[in-house]
């Protein structure tokens, strides 16, 4: 059962999605200000609460901005990789901007159902599950190309890469797969957990920056006409 962490501030708001959130087989703590947020953030580090799943987190708080709180589940260890849902008004364009490069997941926008916000959710903890430090596979490694997901370092001959977080998310699920046809749609829900087709631009321009960093080792991943990508020949 996923335990989620709740940051809304408007009390009406607030109770109504914890009722439907609890409906839906979520657990949670729930909070109208960033500073309770943070507390409880702490204490499931240490391990003196339930360990978070998933945070939703309402930008716009009465004692701290709602991406100060972003900033502090990125910056300890334990959370690095937390799934983050921002919620945001309409305005609020730069701080959603801000936010996913800040390393939130997904956002979605007031007003909003909460059938939607269920199903971005869900999307996002299924993306998550594969890049769980807790999974027994937490060193792969395919020829030259190896990755840690505990520490979240990916190697090439031996040597640290430089990646982005989502670049370095698609370059470990080609590692958990190698030489199956991965299609667009497979790694798009996989990697970004979206649930909508029309991303191919997204997915080929990633691609083609993580083969750039490969360097000669790039040629590993083969393109699939009309399908997606492979990691290695099926012949290899």
């Amino acid at each position: 059962m996923p335990h989620l962490l709740l940051l809304e501030d408007d009390a009406d708001i607030r109770f109504g999605l914890e009722q439907h959130l609890k409906r839906e087989g979520f657990t949670l703590n729930a909070f109208g200000n960033g500073r309770d947020a943070l507390r409880c953030i702490a204490s499931s580090a240490l391990g003196q609460s339930p360990r978070l799943d998933v945070a939703l987190l309402d930008l716009t708080l009465p004692d701290i901005d709602g991406l100060d709180v972003l900033r502090a589940i990125r910056a300890d260890h334990h959370y690095r990789t937390l799934p983050v849902v921002l919620v945001t008004a309409r305005n609020e364009e730069i701080d959603r901007v801000l936010g996913l490069e800040l390393g939130a997941d997904d956002y979605i926008t007031k007003p909003f159902s909460t059938r939607e916000l269920v199903a971005r959710i869900r999307a996002i903890l299924r993306r998550a599950a594969f890049m769980d430090p807790a999974n027994p596979q937490q060193k792969l490694a395919f020829g030259p190309i190896a990755v840690d997901l505990e520490m979240h370092i990916a190697r090439m001959d031996g040597e640290a890469m430089e990646l982005t977080r989502r670049e370095f998310e698609l370059l470990a699920y080609f590692l958990q797969n190698p030489r199956r046809v991965l299609t667009r749609e497979r790694i798009l829900q996989q990697v970004w957990g979206l649930e909508y087709l029309g991303e191919s631009r997204t997915i080929d321009a990633h691609v083609r920056r993580v083969r750039a960093k490969l360097g000669t080792a790039g040629a590993l991943i083969e393109t699939v006409v009309g399908v997606g990508y492979r990691l290695g020949s099926v012949d290899g």
